[in-house]
Formats: structure tokens, sequence, C-alpha cells
């Protein structure tokens, strides 16, 4: 039998990165799906266009990745940093934005909910294709396609079982909506502050 063949660290932290980036990604998606049931009732309506805005933010955002072509490590920090900040104060923002507005003004919150959707899951759309082109320029040696497909997206679909699960039994009864988004906005910091070590020669 063929020997195993040895992860890389840096190759493992992008893996990793992709485990927890789809955590976070679909933790954003369901704090955006509660925050708009509590505050605008009809769980069912709420649910189902977040999901699908934010399904297809993600789709737009995969499809827009095309147009990245240099500094892809550069890029990847950027937009890490953005999902962490807006997915992170967006449940603050949005119980504020509810609370500020005058009665009645449904339809400007509607907008901010569905920008700030938009905004994230077109970020977070961003995020998988780049680490795949990351992944197969630094180790295209290592790497057919159907493997690099394969390791993606194992750790892409494990992060949002994970998150998936802890959000409704650990997260939100612990920790609330408004801790929980601000700690998984530090986690995408800390992929960005991650990668940045691991690849500070070539940034």
């Amino acid at each position: 039998a063929a020997p195993a063949r040895r992860i890389e660290p840096a190759e493992l932290a992008l893996l990793v990165s992709v485990f927890v980036v789809a955590a976070c990604g679909l933790l954003y998606e369901l704090a955006a799906g509660a925050l708009a049931s509590y505050l605008l009732g009809d769980s069912v309506l709420q649910f189902s266009t977040v999901i699908g805005v934010y399904l297809f933010a993600m789709g737009l955002g995969s499809w827009l990745s095309r147009y990245v072509e240099r500094q892809l490590i550069a890029q990847f920090l950027r937009i890490e940093l953005l999902v962490g900040l807006l997915g992170g104060c967006m449940p603050v923002l949005l119980f504020l934005a509810h609370a500020s507005l005058p009665p009645g003004s449904v339809a400007s919150f509607r907008v901010l909910l569905y920008a700030m959707v938009l905004a994230i899951g077109m970020l977070v759309g961003l995020e998988i294709p780049l680490v795949m082109r990351i992944l197969k320029r630094h180790f295209h040696e290592r790497y057919a396609l159907r493997e690099l497909v394969s390791q993606v997206l194992t750790f892409d679909y494990l992060g949002a079982l994970v998150v998936a699960l802890a959000f409704p039994l650990l997260l939100v009864p612990h920790l609330g909506l408004i801790r929980t988004g601000a700690f998984f906005g530090l986690l995408n910091a800390a992929v960005a502050v991650w990668a940045l070590v691991l690849f500070r020669g070539e940034l």
C-alpha cells in the first residue's frame, strides 16, 4: 500500500480554515433567520426568505470569484475580516435598527436585513473558491482536482453540521444571539490572522 501523504502545516491550516469559514457562514445565516423570526414573526416566511437570499448571494459570490486573479491570499484575508466585521456586528445592528425605527417601518428594517444577508452571503461565497485556488496553487503537485474538491467540501460540510447542532443547543441558550455573533466574527478574524502568519512571506 502507498504510504499515507503527510499534510503540510499550511495545507492543514487552510483546510481547518474551510471548517471555520463554513461554521461562521452558516451561523450568520441562522442568526439572521432567527432575528427576523423574533422581530417580524412568521418564522416559516422569515427563514425561507433569509435562506433563499443567502444561498443566492453565496452563488453570486462564487461566480464573482472568477474575477479575483491576483493576490489571492491578500484578498482572502480582506474577505475574512469583512465577513467577521459584518457577520459579528449583524445581530446587534439589527436589534438596534429595529428598536430605533419608528413603528410601522417594517419595510425599512427588511431592506437592512436583506442587504446585510446579501453582503455577507456574497463574501462567504467568495471564500471557498479562493481557498480551493490557494490550495491548488501551493500544493498542485499533491492534489488531483477530485481530491481537492473532496477535501474542501468535506471540511465545509463538517463545519456546517457542527454549527447547525451547536446553534440551538449550546450557542443561543448560553450566549444569546449578540454574543454568539460577536464570537464567530472573532473566529473569522482569527482565520485571517492565522493565514497572515502562515503566508506572511507572500504578502
